[in-house]
């Protein structure tokens, strides 16, 4: 039975090791041994910006999903106070169920 650890090496995305043995050989036949270790390191800094990249993505679209759900919560505040209900001191939670309360009061 082969070890799990030499298991998971030998399927490296998909490739096994010769497969990648293979990709290697191609490579430095195509590219000589001196500009492999140029390559390797320009493909490594490729991944490292585009590692960086999608990071920034993740956390602008998290950032304005914030923004997002504080522009709401003021404007329930603001809602409120066009509705002269007093928000000194509540939760937006309790705001919202005195709005809620107001409207079902003026529909009856």
């Amino acid at each position: 039975m082969i070890a799990p650890a030499t298991l998971k090496l030998m399927q490296f995305g998909g490739l096994g090791v010769w497969e990648i043995l293979l990709i290697v050989l191609i490579a430095l036949i195509l590219f000589g041994p001196r500009k492999l270790p140029e390559l390797a390191r320009a493909m490594g800094e490729a991944l490292r910006e585009f590692k960086r990249a999608a990071s920034s993505v993740e956390e602008s679209q998290k950032s304005s999903s914030q923004s997002e759900r504080t522009e709401g919560k003021s404007s329930i505040r603001e809602l409120a106070i066009s509705l002269g209900i007093d928000v000194s001191g509540k939760t937006d939670e309790e705001i919202l169920e005195e709005i809620k309360s107001r409207i079902r009061s003026n529909s009856s």
